[in-house]
């Protein structure tokens, strides 16, 4: 495995590749690995002969105020990690790579409607950062296909919709949340929860699996679903973003008909902000 940071480098190892007739997949990261990101390379590695990883803290996803500049950088471990792992490259760019006419001149994909709620609503101009930097990745890149995780459920449909609707000949899959053993979503993020928060952290997954248990044994009652949700997790300190239940193909409000449910929430904890989901299908 190779660690590489310019356009240069990157297609020097992809033309060799290519030469080969090798397939690639890539899995695009913020770097500050764990097991979950870990469990996407693997499965990258089902899709394609050789795995690119990208490892890029990227600014335009991050609005004011948020952990951009904490956000930990953590190269040499996660190189380590990655050795262990299905991936055959590191493409860890600099931001003048990415965006060579600079961040205020540089170009922006944006998909309309399924970014105008949850984290796009509370994170505004945080989807147009994510779909700008993946269009860039699969421009450098040209896999056959991207993996990303299902616990940033909003995102991978974003993905998606900017795929089919672009027609990119990169195939979008999404690898299932990797969980600790209590039930709580790996994330990056986690590490910004103290001992006594991390304690209460499952909470959001097992508040989220109990309102699926409720669906599937027919309860259709959404909006009382989810005010006792939001009640639950408030009263053990967590301050609820949203907790919603969505239809899972397109995240519009469903009718009690509906069998392909996605239930969302997001909810700042301490200094962590933690999303999660559970997909039900009645």
């Amino acid at each position: 495995m190779v660690v590489v940071h310019t356009k240069a480098e990157l297609d020097e190892v992809l033309d060799e590749w290519r030469q080969h007739g090798d397939h690639i997949a890539l899995v695009p990261t913020l770097g500050n690995l764990h097991s979950g990101h870990i469990s996407l390379v693997e499965l990258a590695r089902e899709h394609a002969e050789r795995v690119v990883v990208s490892i890029f803290v990227n600014p335009t996803q991050f609005g004011e105020g948020e952990d951009y500049d904490e956000y930990p950088r953590t190269l040499e471990r996660d190189t380590r990690r990655l050795k262990k792992s299905a991936a055959d490259v590191i493409f860890a760019p600099s931001v003048e790579t990415m965006y060579p006419f600079g961040l205020k001149d540089a170009t922006t994909v944006s998909v309309p409607r399924i970014t105008e709620n949850f984290c796009g609503a509370s994170r505004p101009g945080h989807f147009d950062g994510v779909t700008s930097i993946v269009a860039r990745l699969f421009a450098l890149v040209q896999p056959v296909a991207a993996v990303f995780g299902q616990k940033d459920y909003q995102q991978q449909l974003v993905i998606r919709h900017m795929s089919q609707d672009l027609n990119l000949p990169v195939k979008i899959i999404t690898g299932e949340t990797i969980r600790d053993d209590d039930g709580l979503a790996m994330s990056s993020r986690n590490q910004y929860l103290t001992k006594d928060e991390r304690s209460v952290a499952p909470l959001l997954f097992a508040v989220l699996t109990e309102v699926g248990t409720e669906l599937q044994s027919g309860k259709r009652n959404f909006a009382e679903l989810e005010a006792n949700a939001i009640a639950k997790l408030s009263d053990a300190g967590f301050v609820v973003d949203y907790f919603s239940i969505r239809r899972a193909l397109n995240l519009e409000v469903p009718d009690r008909d509906c069998d392909d449910l996605v239930v969302l929430a997001a909810a700042q904890l301490g200094d962590a902000r933690l999303i999660d989901n559970t997909v039900v299908t009645i």
